[in-house]
C-alpha cells in the first residue's frame, strides 16, 4: 500500500522576482516554515513530489510557464496542493477563475504580511486534511483490491440492496455460494457488519478509487 510522505510546514514559492522570493522566504522562515523557492514553474515541476504535504505560493505572470498554467498542470496531475497566487497585475475575474479551480486565495502586490501568514497557516491545514483523505482513499482501494471479480460482483449487488436469493439469480449461482462469497467479502474487508461494509463499498460505487 502506498504511504503518503509528510513534509510538515513546507511552503513552495515560485516567482521569477528574486527580491520577492527572498522577502517571502525571510517572512515565512521567521515564522517557522520550511521554504523551498524556485525561479520558474518548470524548475518547480521538475522536483515536485505529489506525496508531499505542502502549499504553494505562485506568481501569476512569469517567463515561460505562467502561474495559471502551473495551476492547470497541477490539476492535470491530480496534485492535492493548495495554491495562493500573488501578482501585481491581478483583476477580479482572474481571481474568481483561479479560486474556482482550487486556489485558496489571490493577493495583489504589495500584500499585507499578516494576511499572508494567516492564509499560509490555513492552507497548511487544508493540505493536511487533503492528504489524510487521499491516504484513506488509497487504503480503501488496497482493501477492495483483495476481492476476486466474482466477489466484487456480489458486493455490488449487496450495496444495491439485493437479497441473497436475488443475487444468486442475477449471477446464476446457488444461494449457498452467495453466502460463501459474502462471508469471504466480510473477512477480506475486515468488517463485521453490513454498515461497515457499505462504508468501504461506497468508495468504489462512487468512483472515488
Amino acid at each position: 500500500m502506498t504511504t503518503t510522505t509528510t513534509v510538515s510546514n513546507t511552503v513552495f514559492i515560485v516567482d521569477d522576482d528574486e527580491a520577492v522570493r527572498d522577502s517571502l522566504r525571510w517572512l515565512l522562515e521567521a515564522n517557522g516554515y520550511r521554504v523551498k523557492a524556485y525561479s520558474g514553474a518548470e524548475e518547480f515541476l521538475n522536483t515536485y513530489d505529489a506525496d508531499q504535504v505542502a502549499v504553494l505560493i505562485a506568481d501569476v505572470r512569469m517567463p515561460g510557464m505562467s502561474g495559471l498554467e502551473l495551476q492547470e498542470e497541477l490539476l492535470a496531475r491530480n496534485a492535492p496542493l493548495p495554491i495562493v497566487f500573488i501578482t501585481g497585475h491581478g483583476d477580479v475575474p482572474m481571481a474568481v477563475s483561479t479560486i474556482k479551480k482550487g486556489a485558496v486565495d489571490f493577493l495583489e502586490k504589495p500584500f499585507n504580511e499578516s494576511d499572508l501568514r494567516s492564509i499560509v497557516a490555513r492552507m497548511l491545514e487544508q493540505a493536511k486534511e487533503d492528504a489524510a483523505k487521499l491516504q484513506e482513499q488509497k487504503s480503501q482501494q488496497a482493501i477492495l483490491s483483495r476481492l476476486t471479480s466474482r466477489e466484487q460482483q456480489v458486493l455490488e449487488r449487496i450495496v444495491a440492496g439485493r437479497l441473497n436469493k436475488q443475487i444468486a439469480g442475477d449471477l446464476n449461482i446457488s444461494i449457498k455460494t452467495v453466502e460463501a462469497h459474502r462471508a469471504n467479502i466480510m473477512e477480506k474487508l475486515e468488517v463485521t457488519t453490513v454498515a461497515d461494509l457499505m462504508k468501504i463499498a461506497l468508495f468504489r460505487s462512487e468512483g472515488v478509487v
